[in-house]
């Protein structure tokens, strides 16, 4: 009886602690590691941009690029994998503070080499394309760049929140998508990332999950159904769309959770690896989650999923 109860209360144990996987380091990248940037381009195609400086609120918020870039960030001991990392904003300004830069620290103290896209804005004098040019363009210069950072090519991927999802998600589903001009040697590289991380994601611009300021700003308040499918990331998925792990709550008041769903359902009726986590509740915008809510328990379970799959190493 005794060895019943201590195997009940060892396995209750394992399943507590697989139920409770949070990230080993949320903020923690190291002072001493290299952080700098690159521009996408020499003059960016599809508008002139917007007068004036760039803009950070106080809670990291971004606006007003006209200098689309990434901005890397070099971990100490590099373990050859790289992931492009997209914030949200509803395609209105860009949510660094509280996305994109705690994201990629924590990348980056896994031995991750992060690349952070800032990208432009349709709102600020750019085409309603400029954000995918910017982000095929991202791809293929991390791509280009892979021998100076040392990495693997075949281990290259992408994790978005909210819109900076639906980039991620447009991006991975169409790599090759004709949305520029070749420029230079770097464009001749494939913008397909090997992995791709939705987090909230806003995928769907069909209704009747289509009340979203990302779908507004992209294709206007009033598009036909033509357009709200060219922009419906779902709706896009083939066999080479690359393996792919969704999160989000399904109280998500912004991004509803068919969101997710019907992108989960393209992904399997393609046949493509697809890892999903659906959280009771957490609402949206919750980067890399708030202490003691349930999303705080999804870079835990992204790292687990990537480790799995052979694409970062585990410490």
């Amino acid at each position: 009886m005794d060895n019943i109860k201590r195997r009940t209360l060892l396995g209750m144990g394992v399943l507590g602690a697989s139920a409770l996987i949070a990230p080993r380091v949320l903020y923690a990248a190291s002072s001493s590691a290299e952080q700098h940037e690159i521009p996408l381009w020499s003059k960016p195609p599809g508008g002139n941009g917007p007068d004036g400086p760039e803009r950070t609120n106080a809670k990291g918020s971004v606006t007003n690029i006209s200098r689309p870039r990434l901005v890397v960030y070099r971990p100490e001991r590099p373990d050859g994998s790289a992931v492009l990392v997209i914030a949200g904003g509803g395609y209105g300004h860009i949510e660094r503070g509280s996305e994109s830069i705690p994201a990629a620290q924590w990348l980056q103290s896994l031995g991750v080499t992060v690349f952070e896209l800032v990208y432009r804005l349709p709102g600020e004098g750019w085409s309603n394309i400029a954000p995918f040019q910017d982000g095929q363009r991202a791809m293929r210069l991390i791509r280009a760049l892979a021998p100076k950072y040392e990495l693997a090519t075949n281990r290259i991927g992408i994790l978005g929140f909210s819109a900076g999802g639906h980039l991620a998600g447009t991006t991975a589903a169409e790599p090759d998508a004709r949305r520029y001009q070749a420029i230079d040697a770097a464009d001749q590289f494939s913008a397909r990332p090997d992995f791709a991380g939705l987090i909230y994601p806003v995928l769907t611009f069909m209704p009747p999950y289509d009340n979203t300021r990302s779908r507004r700003e992209i294709i206007g308040k009033n598009p036909d159904l033509a357009a709200s499918e060219e922009f419906s990331v779902e709706r896009h998925v083939t066999s080479g769309m690359p393996p792919t792990f969704l999160a989000q709550a399904a109280d998500d008041p912004i991004a509803p959770i068919q969101n997710s769903l019907l992108m989960f359902n393209a992904l399997k009726a393609a046949q493509i690896p697809a890892e999903m986590h659906v959280f009771q509740d957490g609402g949206h915008g919750w980067g890399l989650g708030k202490p003691d809510s349930q999303p705080r328990a999804w870079p835990g379970l992204f790292e687990s999923w990537t480790a799995h799959n052979g694409w970062i190493k585990k410490a």
